[in-house]
């Protein structure tokens, strides 16, 4: 096996609890994002662009829809002879049969598949964020600074700080501490969550890691802090663009409305930085004569009738005559009726809206009660659930086989 320079390593098994039912059947890196993109797509594009032809992609709860996805890796130009993109599922071994107890557990697991490239650096990536970056001048300021370890960081109001694992730097962006979560933040350099290393001293951290029984076995809590108490060279490396973790109802519907406005604060036409997409070839989209779309995605395959504002409209939905959606995102192959009104939703694959249906619309106090913490006032519809003609599912309300989730 030829060896590489870096080799990135993707964290792609989570769960995406807090995403509801849009992850009940699949990992949160599979979630549709942008019209014809899933959210995988974005560290993928990052990695090509970047020129890093090695990526392995640690799965782990429901891989089957990111599995298929991801195939042969043609879409994203790693399909290589020597190199290319890995699907790497925990396994049964002579020595371990378990699933990944954290992120530093789940490469430590995958050591062997590493070292048959005997990198210098490793790459370490979340699955599920959405941001444009080039991974080779973090590497270049890597090299440059001598570090053992290098940690992207973006800058937050000094009021947020306490939502997020702080790196407290010196003047020469030298981690000198590490505070997770605090709630008196001394700085505002958010870790990201994105790593590179030298991979032989993170190797013989790994080990060290996995052998203290009382370990959560993560980067954040375990490895960062060991390796800055043992001295190591930990540079900060400030990230200044548009970065989304898309974990959340609310934030993943404000980042597919970053996509639209007159300037949007995110991207996906950038012919300098291309996001890569398995996406199926589907005819153009049709937009019918009485179609009146404004300041919306939409993607190949949709047949739209009605009214669109303010929305994203994925690959393959039908939107029939006199039907009003506003601020909301339809999810492939969603089928909304005749004169239904949508609001700020988000409406999973393959969904039917019946018609006259409203959704988003407000409570009335005659209806029952529900639970609106996951939600807030983003109204969500299942996958394959149909919502019956005339039927109001008041905002912030879930509903899944038909009824509330």
């Amino acid at each position: 096996m030829a060896k590489k320079k870096v080799v990135a390593m993707l964290l792609a098994g989570g769960q995406g609890s807090r995403l509801g039912v849009l992850t009940k059947s699949m990992a949160k890196p599979a979630v549709p994002f942008g019209g014809k993109y899933r959210i995988i797509d974005f560290p993928l594009s990052n990695c090509v662009n970047s020129d890093i032809d090695t990526v392995g992609v640690l799965t782990q709860y429901e891989p089957l829809a990111l599995n298929a996805y991801l195939g042969s890796g043609q879409a994203w130009d790693l399909d290589r002879n020597n190199g290319g993109v890995f699907v790497l599922p925990p396994y049964v071994s002579s020595t371990s049969e378990r699933w990944y107890s954290g992120t530093a557990n789940a490469i430590y697991q995958n050591i062997p598949f590493i070292d048959q490239y005997s990198p210098e650096y490793v790459l370490i990536l979340s699955g599920d964020h959405i941001y444009k970056m080039n991974y080779a001048e973090m590497l270049e300021s890597h090299v440059k600074k001598g570090a053992d370890a290098t940690v992207a960081v973006l800058s937050v109001p000094i009021e947020e700080a306490s939502r997020f694992g702080i790196m407290n730097t010196d003047d020469s962006g030298r981690i000198v501490e590490f505070e997770e979560k605090p709630k008196k933040p001394k700085g505002t350099k958010a870790s990201m969550g994105i790593y590179i290393f030298n991979w032989q001293i993170l190797k013989s951290y790994l080990i060290a890691d996995t052998a203290k029984p009382d370990s959560d076995n993560d980067f954040g809590k375990n490895i960062i802090p060991a390796m800055i108490e043992d001295g190591k060279r930990m540079f900060a490396w400030d990230f200044s663009g548009y970065w989304k973790d898309v974990g959340t109802i609310s934030s993943l519907w404000e980042a597919n409305m970053d996509l639209i406005g007159d300037e949007p604060k995110f991207s996906l036409y950038d012919k300098e930085w291309r996001i890569y997409s398995k996406s199926a070839i589907m005819p153009p989209h049709y937009l019918g004569a009485d179609a009146d779309i404004r300041d919306s995605l939409v993607t190949e395959g949709c047949i739209v009738h009605g009214k669109v504002r303010h929305s994203v409209l994925y690959s393959g939905v039908t939107v029939e005559s006199g039907a009003v959606i506003e601020d909301s995102i339809i999810m492939p192959n969603a089928h909304i009726g005749r004169d239904a009104v949508i609001r700020k939703s988000i409406i999973g694959e393959g969904a039917l809206i019946g018609s006259g249906a409203s959704l988003g619309c407000e409570k009335r106090a005659d209806e029952p009660d529900y639970d609106t913490k996951l939600t807030g006032d983003i109204t969500l519809i299942a996958s394959s659930v149909s919502i019956a003609d005339g039927m109001r599912v008041p905002k912030g309300k879930v509903m899944m086989n038909g009824e509330e989730g």
